[in-house]
């Protein structure tokens, strides 16, 4: 019997929602069984609005205190929890680790082929092989099946959230808008802010929507860039919380974005998503929805997985405005009610 778990993902925020399905399929399995979720403190924000986690335990980066609680303090209110299942989603020494120290029986993880640090392993009880599959939501899901839970689909229960800015941002733009997102923790990631434009102006002339330009810390200039260029097409967002992205992504007709955080949580609510890859695989990495529409060159790219390229060009520069703009009116014709 199953009467409490600890999931062990503690960052980052696309990862985390990539996470949520765990949740949703052990609350479902074991409806009476606690589940809770630790995590890094500065991604504890989307955990909030997920109502299957019983209780979010946020531990300081590097082991500080900060907002969340430091490393033995984290590991001494774990022991407490007297946990009958731990899962390490994560894969890396640290997080194997905290799952270990929460004393539970078991202690769930990836095979050696799956997870990222090879030491991580010698942490679990169980090491599973989620054979093969590729996507990562998949993946996460395969390390129930060592508890005799298979999810027949993801979900992602994520609450609906009332924000002001949403609101505002709606009525700015008659409540028709797209939204993009230029900027990404890897500069490997990031597509020209001048061919965000061009997708802005685009939507503007052939759909008359207005595009929301998106930007996280430190990228602001990323963001007006893309709102000078444009020529009137999109208006710079303001400081967005991630209740506030939730709310945004649900109401918007499509969002345009590299492989971000943002760009999973929209596609989570059930935003339509033109995905642009380079470095990372839209096989893996990529929305979940059927619809949803990726350009990638992530077949020539020789920087897999870097944060920045290696190369004079970056692949995603092989990405012209017109292969997005293409992948654009195939998303919107797949769901046209929402344009």
């Amino acid at each position: 019997m199953v009467n409490r778990v600890l999931i062990v993902r503690l960052g980052s925020l696309g990862d985390i929602v990539h996470a949520i399905p765990v949740a949703a399929a052990l609350d479902r399995a074991f409806p009476a069984a606690r589940i809770d979720w630790l995590v890094s403190a500065k991604h504890r924000e989307i955990l909030d609005l997920v109502p299957v986690v019983d209780r979010r335990l946020a531990i300081g980066d590097r082991g500080e205190a900060g907002d969340g609680a430091p490393m033995l303090a984290a590991i001494r209110e774990l022991r407490r929890a007297h946990y009958d299942v731990a899962l390490d989603l994560q894969g890396l020494l640290k997080s194997a680790a905290l799952a270990r120290s929460a004393g539970a029986g078991r202690v769930i993880g990836f095979s050696s082929r799956y997870v990222r640090e090879s030491l991580a392993r010698v942490f679990y009880t169980d090491a599973h092989d989620p054979g093969g599959v590729p996507h990562i939501v998949r993946q996460n899901l395969a390390l129930l099946e060592p508890l005799g839970i298979t999810a027949a689909a993801p979900e992602f229960p994520i609450d609906r959230v009332d924000s002001e800015m949403a609101r505002q941002m709606s009525e700015r733009t008659s409540g028709r808008y797209a939204l993009l997102n230029p900027g990404a923790t890897w500069p490997n990631k990031r597509w020209p802010p001048s061919r965000f434009a061009a997708v802005a102006a685009s939507l503007g002339d052939r759909h008359r929507l207005a595009s929301v330009v998106l930007w996280g810390p430190g990228e602001q200039p990323l963001a007006e860039a893309v709102v000078a260029a444009a020529a009137g097409a999109a208006i710079l967002a303001p400081r967005t919380s991630i209740a506030d992205l939730v709310a945004l992504a649900r109401g918007a007709a499509l969002m345009v974005s590299g492989d971000t955080g943002p760009m999973h949580v929209a596609a989570a609510v059930g935003a339509p998503i033109v995905g642009i890859y380079g470095p990372t695989r839209p096989s893996r990495n990529g929305p979940w929805s059927p619809n949803d529409v990726t350009v990638s060159r992530d077949a020539v790219c020789q920087c897999h997985h870097r944060r920045r390229c290696r190369l004079e060009r970056m692949c995603l520069l092989d990405i012209e405005v017109d292969d997005v703009l293409s992948a654009v009116e195939r998303r919107l014709a797949a769901e046209p009610s929402r344009v």
